[in-house]
């Protein structure tokens, strides 16, 4: 059976309408980009064709590049070439922007000489999340188009904008339901009235003041390489011609490719996408219905998973236990959307809807109607345990029953119930509201359907979903204790906390750990400790002497000049001092280099042990989960990509000193960590296989 044709054209009443078919996101592939250009070239020959119409099939205009073609030699013919058909063609192109317009997609559109879109559609130039810029004319089109501060922030942040406020900017022409009709009636307009001027041929843009501003703040805090290739590449477009100013974009784009930042936010980027496919899932698996649901607890956590649902627009039931506790929930719930609007994020309108869509209730029967119901109490097991086992004859049939639990094992939890099946974790990050990652904790009882609805779900919450089987902590925070076990221990033997802290800073990430713990609570690990009958010298004598942290104005550092700004703080030295003599430690100056290996390279190795246990399916989905959930720098791509991009080899060389010096059976390098070492293979080999 013949492959139809990805691009067909079919002339209608003296308009040739250009339609693509690539499912599922109409990716420029090299028979895209050929069949553009032949039907381009069939247009311009065919006499009865006064005009042209671009569009495409389905709920997306173009979704971008063929990532399939990363990495390989190009096939001809190239975007731009493929673009410059269709944009020097006599007769006027319009394109009709049926639905997300990305990327190339974007680019695509810029070289038509008039868009229209339809009002649901999105339009943008992502590649800065890709550590790139447009490599197709983006830079040198858009801002001649819409000028160059709009421009220059479309692609700088890489967010997509819809078509109302892209008409705004006068990048498209109309909006339209019909969009391939109003295209049409637009293009036949313009064949009377004359081409417009394609945006190639409409000089540098006028606003270099406006710009240089923009590119300055953008400047200021950017560390992905490719916010500032976009920078010079919209100057080349004030002072080359177009052609030199495409020369200096593909200069920009083939350094960016090759640059090791960019690699590693093209593998964020991937590793994403893989985490939402989830492994061992029965064909056919369908999610079940979430029309409305509830979150049990009504505290920080708690609270901000109930807006989660409402800014889904998903209505959602807020439980307590007396109503004192509920209206403190709720009144924590409005003063965060109040916070919003004051900020300009959020229109009041908007509030109100989603306060709208929040019911607070007191006590476990008002989860009867919910298709999902959060648990979002305290880490108590028993607790826990005890309203799962009341839950099982409250919920409907069918419900997801899931537990918001940080450490504690979801198959005890489920074991209360009846309906196991039911049962998995999800478990949100704090600010719950705020933070995108949520570990989808697959019990050994979850039912299929029942996964495949919380990683669905996952995604209709704005958040990234990654599949995580039980374990303490999980993937992510039993990786952390590994950081956070060495971090201690780095302080008995001679490192401070501004020390520490410093050398994450430089490594990329926003907080260190104790800049960290002093923000959320040093009471937290404590009562942790408490329970679990674990030490952390310094940290407990911290917390013995009313050092909480933040809250306290004393934790690590001494916040006592404004309560968030900390400084070191001569007590703690003395603290951790007393400490290391306790502990019989001779203390030592240590450098930036072996604290960050000393705090990263274990995390790597419980990361190889918990892809061997398969906790997690992927090295991927590892990097995935500290990406989005402990502010892992993404220019580094995530542990495990940052241990590929160091070399194995290394790293085991480097644990086996750290476990000599120590006598730490812990940091011993994991089985598959040495076996991938001695082949000459890397953690990216694994997902390889898994793909």
């Amino acid at each position: 059976m013949a492959q139809e044709e990805p691009v067909t054209s079919v002339v209608e009443e003296g308009v040739a309408v250009i339609r693509i078919a690539n499912p599922p996101v109409n990716a420029l592939s090299a028979a895209v980009r050929g069949g553009l250009k032949r039907a381009a070239e069939a247009a311009e020959a065919d006499p009865s064709v006064r005009a042209v119409v671009v569009t495409a099939e389905g709920r997306t205009f173009i979704a971008g590049a063929d990532i399939t073609e990363f990495g390989k030699p190009p096939v001809p013919p190239t975007l731009p070439e493929a673009i410059a058909s269709l944009e020097s063609l006599a007769k006027p192109v319009v394109a009709a922007i049926n639905g997300a317009a990305l990327g190339g997609g974007l680019e695509v559109a810029l070289g038509c000489h008039a868009r229209v879109a339809a009002p649901g559609a999105k339009l943008g130039l992502p590649e800065v999340k890709l550590g790139l810029l447009p490599g197709a004319g983006g830079t040198q089109r858009l801002p001649r188009l819409v000028g160059a501060a709009p421009a220059l922030k479309l692609m700088a942040d890489g967010n997509p904008v819809s078509a109302e406020a892209a008409k705004a900017i006068g990048l498209v022409e109309e909006v339209a339901e019909d969009v391939v009709g109003a295209a049409r009636a637009l293009a036949l307009r313009l064949a009377e009235t004359g081409r417009p001027t394609p945006a190639r041929d409409r000089g540098a843009p006028e606003d270099r003041e406006a710009f240089e501003e923009a590119a300055a703040g953008l400047l200021k805090n950017a560390d992905n390489p490719s916010v500032a290739a976009c920078v010079e590449a919209v100057r080349a477009a004030f002072d080359l011609p177009f052609e030199e100013g495409m020369a200096a974009e593909r200069a920009h784009f083939l350094r960016l490719r090759d640059d090791p930042r960019s690699k590693a936010l093209r593998h964020v980027f991937l590793a994403e996408r893989a985490a939402a496919r989830i492994p061992g899932l029965p064909r056919g698996t369908q999610p079940r219905r979430v029309e409305r649901a509830a979150v049990i607890g009504g505290g920080t956590m708690g609270g901000g998973i109930a807006m989660c649902f409402a800014n889904a627009g998903i209505p959602v039931t807020l439980i307590e236990t007396s109503e004192e506790n509920l209206q403190r929930g709720l009144e924590r719930v409005a003063g965060n959307y109040a916070t919003s609007v004051k900020r300009g994020s959020l229109t009041e309108e908007a509030r109100a809807k989603r306060m709208g869509l929040i019911e607070g209730k007191v006590g476990l029967d008002a989860a009867a109607g919910a298709d999902v119901v959060v648990e979002a109490v305290f880490e108590e097991m028993g607790l826990k345990k005890e309203i799962f086992g009341k839950l099982e004859t409250v919920a409907k049939p069918g419900a997801i029953l899931a537990t918001n639990t940080s450490y504690l094992d979801v198959d005890e939890i489920a074991a209360s119930t009846s309906r196991p099946a039911d049962v998995l974790g999800m478990h949100f990050f704090s600010p719950a509201n705020v933070m995108k990652l949520l570990e989808v904790v697959r019990g050994k009882r979850t039912a299929p359907d029942a996964l495949a609805t919380a990683m669905e779900l996952g995604r209709k919450l704005a958040k990234v979903p990654v599949v995580s089987g039980v374990c303490y902590g999980f993937i992510g925070n039993r990786m952390l204790a590994r950081r956070t076990a060495q971090a201690e221990r780095l302080l008995i033997e001679g490192a401070l906390p501004e020390e520490v802290d410093a050398a994450l800073n430089a490594f990329g990430f926003r907080m260190g750990p104790f800049a960290m713990g002093d923000l959320a609570g040093l009471d937290i690990g404590w009562r942790i400790r408490q329970a679990t009958g674990k030490k952390a010298p310094v940290a407990d004598a911290l917390v013995e002497a009313g050092r909480l942290g933040q809250k306290t104005k004393r934790g690590y550092y001494d916040y006592s000049a404004d309560g968030r700004t900390g400084v070191p703080d001569p007590e703690v030295v003395a603290i951790i001092e007393r400490v290391s003599a306790e502990q019989g430690v001779t203390r030592r100056p240590i450098g930036r280099e072996e604290i960050t290996e000393r705090l990263l390279f274990p995390m790597i190795n419980e990361g190889a042990r918990i892809l061997e246990e398969g906790i997690a399916a992927r090295a991927g989905d590892i990097d995935t989960v500290w990406l989005n959930g402990y502010g892992w720098p993404a220019v580094t791509g995530g542990p495990m990509f940052h241990a590929d991009s160091l070399g194995l080899p290394r790293i085991v060389g480097r644990l086996r000193e750290f476990a000599r010096a120590s006598g730490d059976e812990s940091l011993e390098p994991a089985p598959l960590l040495v076996r991938l070492a001695e082949a000459g293979q890397g953690f990216a080999s694994l997902d390889e296989k898994a793909a």
